[in-house]
């Protein structure tokens, strides 16, 4: 959960009228991520789509997290060890594309782009997350232990920029 905290975009306790009132005038594939009101269910993945907010559920079980989907297709869904992993699989699936399209059965495209974050991530965090970009050899830096530690602790993409 620290590591979902510090991705800036899990807003914890929210309701979905206040994750659909957050998301209402926001660009298609805006997300956000918030506890689930289901009982069953840890988190909730609410995302703008052409069609409107709608939400995603997280399914946690034997220690992994994944989409929760119908049964059928539930096993070949992917799993993760964090939630932020499970965020990053999908938000990179979709780079290329923008927003969501309507098939002409009336099914929606999801798609995952932009986070809504909490507050405006800090300089700190955004250079972390620049550096982590650009390199996957952080021990290699000639930069103090302490700051490579830090830099080790949060190594996902911004999807906002």
């Amino acid at each position: 959960m620290e590591e979902l905290r510090r991705a800036g975009w899990y807003w914890g306790n929210m309701s979905v009228a206040e994750a659909k009132e957050r998301l209402q005038d926001a660009p298609e594939g805006t997300f956000l991520v918030r506890d689930s009101s289901h009982s069953e269910y840890l988190l909730t993945i609410s995302v703008k789509t052409s069609a409107g907010p709608t939400n995603l559920r997280i399914e946690y079980q034997d220690g992994k997290f994944r989409l929760d989907s119908n049964t059928c297709v539930r096993s070949r869904l992917k799993q993760f060890n964090s939630v932020v992993h499970l965020i990053e699989h999908y938000v990179l699936m979709c780079k290329d594309r923008s927003g969501s399209e309507t098939t002409s059965n009336g099914t929606v495209h999801l798609y995952l782009n932009k986070p809504l974050y909490t507050s405006a991530p800090s300089l700190q965090h955004r250079c972390r997350i620049t550096i982590n970009k650009y390199t996957s050899k952080i021990w290699e830096l000639p930069l103090p232990t302490r700051l490579k530690e830090y830099l080790k602790e949060y190594q996902y993409q911004d999807y906002s920029c």
